[in-house]
């Protein structure tokens, strides 16, 4: 695949990114388009490995090897470096949906894997995956399925796991119709991922893309109580694809204060205001001019930073209880497992040449979000170290490590919990020991007959690459069922 001395002549180059001083201006993409010529080269670099474990698609010991969609890397590779555009994105589309997203916002678990990045840098795999994706939009027009099955589903949230459950049914010739809370379709990929790292307009025309192959969007719909009930009467079935949107909260005094919000609603009213047309942000919510404290070290904290950022902030700090990964990959983490390594995002890259520092503050913990006024206006920390209590990992406050930080705005990104409940009860779904969804072993029915799950309400908390997987088997299992 690619050339056969490709890996020993190019050196790996990322598309790169705009200039801080000129992206902290806008909410436009942070990453630079990728050019052809460029990915012509980078293709070359894939090394005909022979067991090509970028798509391998598995876990190990709870980490993932390669890409859980099991894209045909080398093969699109191949076409790249050929320069057969239309034949790359062909067969990326055998087995991927949405590259567009995944491009823009997956952490790259094929890169991961990459039998180069065993030695060197991996091949760039997720830039070439964006080029095709944005090239897919140009070359394939919406093919709506020649025959319908008469039966009618339900698709419960647009996020990823929604859109890729839809997307496959209605190929397969079942009528979908997707109920989406918000007012626009999208879920996460909408108002949890910032613009600037994919732009909603990507989102928007994948919406009108599905829209014009037959798919159905109906926004603003809140579905529960009666609303829930007559789902199960007027969908043959109905897939449940809610996200994990339950929010991990800080258990410290002063918690309520005004000024302390969680990162979704955050970052939710953010980009509702971009996309309103510059939309006025409530004063409480709004950065400008703020001492930022963000509790949380994860995508969604630096997601956190970044818009604080472009919104004016003071300051920002961004508070992480966990130790600073390792640079090079730890013994316990060994090729071709997931590398879980420090990296330098494009909120702390901000950071870093705004304010001159890291924001992250690593084995830091809040003990207390100070008020004054009834309002936010710093927060008490204090440094821990792990030790192993009765066989498990506990953070223990380090004697004269406290500090305090101003903060006029205090957000929380503490990562996810499950789905929000009030629709599941109102159906009467079951729930597991972890507050997901509960499903019969090896499928994703639930409790109930003809209701199913997907995403991060099934699986919980987990990558957009996961979501989209676990919509594409939901839907494949609503449709067998249905069909025959």
């Amino acid at each position: 695949m690619g050339k056969v001395t490709g890996f020993l002549e190019y050196e790996r180059k990322d598309p790169g990114h705009r200039p801080v001083r000129e992206r902290i201006k806008d909410y436009g993409e942070f990453t630079l388009p990728p050019g052809l010529d460029t990915l012509k080269t980078q293709a070359a670099r894939c090394m005909d490995c022979g067991v090509p474990f970028c798509h391998a698609g598995v876990l190990a010991d709870g980490q993932s090897i390669g890409c859980p969609l099991g894209n045909l890397i080398p093969e699109s590779n191949d076409f790249i470096y050929k320069g057969e555009v239309e034949n790359a994105c062909k067969r990326y589309a055998e087995t991927h949906p949405f590259p567009e997203f995944t491009g823009r916002v997956c952490p790259a678990l094929c890169e991961g894997s990459c039998t180069l990045g065993e030695r060197r840098d991996p091949v760039a795999i997720r830039a070439i995956e964006r080029y095709l994706a944005d090239a897919s939009f140009k070359l394939f027009a919406p093919k709506p399925p020649a025959a319908r099955t008469g039966k009618k589903i339900a698709v419960v949230g647009s996020g990823p796991s929604g859109l890729a459950c839809a997307d496959l049914l209605n190929k397969l010739g079942d009528s979908v119709t997707v109920f989406e809370r918000a007012d626009r379709p999208g879920g996460l990929l909408t108002y949890g991922i910032p613009n600037m790292k994919l732009d909603k307009k990507t989102v928007a025309a994948r919406v009108s893309f599905m829209e014009k192959e037959g798919v159905r969007f109906v926004t603003n719909a809140d579905v529960g109580g009666k609303a829930a009930v007559d789902l199960l009467k007027n969908f043959d079935a109905v897939v449940l694809c809610l996200g994990a949107r339950n929010e991990r909260l800080p258990n410290v005094p002063g918690k309520d204060l005004k000024g302390v919000h969680t990162a979704l609603k955050y970052l939710t009213l953010a980009t509702r205001a971009l996309l309103d047309g510059g939309a006025a942000i409530p004063a409480e919510m709004n950065a400008r001019g703020k001492d930022v404290v963000i509790v949380g070290g994860g995508d969604t904290g630096t997601d956190c930073v970044a818009t604080a950022i472009r919104q004016g902030c003071k300051s920002v700090a961004q508070i992480e209880i966990m130790p600073a990964p390792p640079e090079r990959r730890a013994e316990n983490n060994p090729w071709p497992l997931w590398p879980r390594v420090k990296k330098t995002d494009y909120g702390q890259e901000e950071a870093i040449e705004l304010f001159g520092s890291d924001p992250r503050r690593y084995l830091t913990t809040v003990k207390e979000i100070v008020g004054a006024g009834g309002a936010a206006v710093a927060v008490k920390t204090v440094e821990v170290e792990w030790k192993t209590e009765n066989g498990r990992m506990v953070p223990a406050e380090k004697p004269g490590a406290e500090k305090t930080l101003p903060a006029g705005l205090v957000l929380t990104a503490m990562g996810f919990t499950g789905p929000e409940t009030n629709l599941l009860k109102d159906m009467g779904i079951e729930l597991n020991a972890r507050g997901a969804i509960a499903v019969k072993e090896g499928s994703y029915s639930t409790n109930l007959h003809g209701v199913y799950a997907a995403g991060d309400a099934r699986r919980g908390p987990s990558l957009v690459v996961w979501a989209i997987l676990e919509g594409r088997k939901a839907a494949l299992e609503c449709h067998k069922a249905l069909n025959g």
